[in-house]
């Protein structure tokens, strides 16, 4: 039995680039050992073609929404119910890790078994494909600290969680904006441990452009994003990496130090998080970002006027 069921939903394999960055991520995954199962959802081009050559478990038979965006909410469920693994990933098909993974959940599970792992992320330009084989890590590691730049703090790439938690999701769809926000948030609303890895984890993005998508526009200001966010609960469960309550360096589990600008925020969201009431919610953001506040309300009026 695999420790950790790690798995994906990629975009089509019909983009040049897009089909290079997503075979690299397959074939990084596949190096990262026996350890780890790797799994790909959906029947979006390419994938069975990506998938039977590399004898990766492939899983097309994922709900999707009334626009045939695959639903976060079924992709976690058929992954769940592959095998019997302690650990659950979700990642973004192009991201890449190295071997640490394995190691850094077992150290992280050995402190505590409720947990959400998360993580920043570097970006890196890569245009060709990579050699999995021999050395790897060591010159990958090597080329991104020469060209590699650190993602700030807003971008959500991948989740690590035990097989107890997170067993019903919304109806999210993939690869927009606010399902990622709603896992952070959500596991701060469960007083779940939301662990940041990032000093124990190193993972790579492979920078792409947004072609893929309805009329290339990013994924932020896709109608889709609009109702992940609707589903979340409203604008009060953005939460980011920022949102953190511990760190795990892949030795110490740790509660996050609190500088000025963390402590505000923690009073900001302590009657969402604590309390559970988003209307206290917004009470508190009001207070706490006048200018922030009125500028989303006149937002909303001037979205409902414009409907009518």
């Amino acid at each position: 039995m695999p420790l950790i069921t790690l798995f994906t939903a990629p975009k089509p394999f019909l983009d040049p680039h897009i089909k290079v960055i997503q075979e690299n991520t397959l074939d990084n995954w596949l190096a990262l050992g026996e350890a780890v199962q790797v799994v790909v959802i959906g029947d979006e081009p390419g994938i069975a073609e990506a998938c039977a050559e590399r004898g990766i478990l492939h899983l097309p038979n994922v709900r999707c929404n009334k626009m045939g965006t695959p639903l976060i909410s079924s992709i976690f469920q058929l992954a769940r119910d592959v095998n019997d693994s302690p650990f659950l990933m979700y990642s973004n098909a192009d991201i890449l890790f190295f071997p640490e993974l394995a190691s850094v959940v077992e150290g992280l599970a050995s402190k505590t078994d409720r947990f959400l792992g998360v993580g920043e992320r570097w970006d890196l330009d890569i245009d060709h494909p990579v050699d999995f084989s021999g050395d790897w890590e060591k010159s990958l590691r090597a080329r991104l600290q020469i060209n590699g730049k650190r993602h700030k703090r807003t971008g959500s790439d991948y989740f690590i969680y035990p097989r107890s938690c997170f067993k019903e999701i919304p109806d999210f769809a993939v690869g927009r904006a606010g399902w990622d926000n709603w896992m952070i948030f959500n596991a701060r609303w469960q007083h779940c441990p939301l662990v940041d890895l990032s000093k124990g984890l190193t993972i790579i993005h492979q920078n792409h452009g947004y072609g893929h998508l309805p009329d290339g526009i990013i994924h932020y200001y896709q109608p889709e994003t609009e109702e992940n966010v609707k589903l979340a609960g409203g604008r009060r469960t953005i939460f980011t990496l920022r949102d953190h309550s511990h760190t795990f360096d892949g030795q110490e589990l740790a509660r996050k130090k609190l500088d000025w600008q963390a402590f505000w925020r923690e009073v900001e969201i302590f009657p969402l998080v604590k309390l559970h009431s988003h209307s206290l919610g917004f009470l508190f953001f009001t207070i706490l970002n006048p200018l922030k506040a009125f500028k989303e309300v006149r937002g909303r009026l001037k979205y409902k006027l414009g409907k009518q």
